[in-house]
């Protein structure tokens, strides 16, 4: 099989755990970095990227399944900077087009693609499952094109799974940014108090992608229990020994623009049906302060 993405935060958990399961890796890279990563864990690593198609038809000849877990979601306040989400937005539309016709090219016969919960509609307190509305915005159309493009693949012979995932927390650079900004009193909460946070432990994403591999054709929420959103935040303020955790204020989210909305929604997510259907569960279902213990060698970092 064929992983996109490998280096970062879904990918670092995905691979030792898709070779740890028995599977033949081979790691699309565009860095030597990149490469080694790939190298030391034990997979094989090959030049390529998703805004090159030739790159991926090369890459995809005899592969039996590709597993695209590609982004580049800006950190902490970059992410309302002019242009901070353009990458990012062209690997979820170009490059999942690109990703989808070398896949058919190659006659490969299964394509997972990472996906994000936050493309739903708010639904206050009542839960969502995969046959809810989504709320579509300049902020969540690339999401909801490259889920497009692999639903489209599916056929009687092909195979296309989309997994939703909640909001990462645990060893990951949003987590970090998150404690240093309870730390410095800057707001970690968004949206309502009393609104519902759908979030993954960074522990339980490799087995997800893993699972992924043995799903029916569909999309597929993944994530922990939903958690109010009041108790997020304070996990993230008692964790750095502050009383009080600050939410993001009305002017702040209108300077901040439409990126931010998304994750102000509230999302009772349910994920029973990918359970159900390859039996994969959270190791960690439940939040609390202990998620964010993962993150403590990264708070230090600029």
């Amino acid at each position: 099989m064929v992983l996109s993405g490998g280096t970062g935060v879904i990918g670092r958990a995905a691979l030792p755990a898709l070779l740890a399961a028995g599977h033949e890796v081979v790691v699309l890279s565009r860095s030597l970095p990149n490469h080694e990563f790939a190298r030391s864990h034990g997979a094989e690593a090959v030049e390529g990227d998703l805004l090159d198609p030739d790159s991926l038809k090369r890459a995809y000849a005899g592969a039996d399944a590709v597993v695209n877990l590609a982004s580049q979601i800006p950190i902490g306040y970059t992410a309302v900077l002019p242009g901070a989400w353009r990458r990012s937005d062209e690997l979820r539309t170009t490059g999942v087009a690109h990703v989808v016709a070398a896949a058919a090219e190659a006659g490969v016969r299964r394509v997972v693609q990472e996906s994000v919960s936050y493309v739903y509609a708010d639904a206050g307190d009542s839960w969502i499952d995969e046959d809810d509305p989504l709320e579509i915005t300049a902020a969540t159309e690339p999401v909801a094109v490259a889920e497009s493009r692999v639903q489209e693949y599916s056929d009687s012979v092909r195979t296309g799974v989309v997994l939703r995932f909640g909001s990462t927390v645990g060893a990951d650079p949003q987590t970090a940014f998150m404690l240093r900004g309870a730390r410095n009193g800057r707001p970690v909460g968004f949206g309502r108090p009393e609104g519902w946070a759908h979030i993954i432990h960074t522990d339980d994403l490799g087995a997800a992608v893993v699972a992924a591999l043995h799903a029916p054709s569909g999309v597929y929420n993944v994530g922990a229990e939903p958690v109010r959103r009041a108790d997020l935040a304070e996990g993230f303020a008692s964790s750095v020994g502050v009383d009080r955790p600050q939410f993001l204020g009305p002017i702040l989210r209108r300077v901040a623009g439409g990126r931010i909305e998304p994750l102000t929604r509230s999302l009772r997510v349910c994920s029973e049906r990918f359970t159900a259907n390859t039996g994969w569960a959270p190791s960690r279902p439940h939040f609390d302060a202990s998620w964010l213990a993962a993150a403590a060698e990264l708070q230090s970092s600029p």
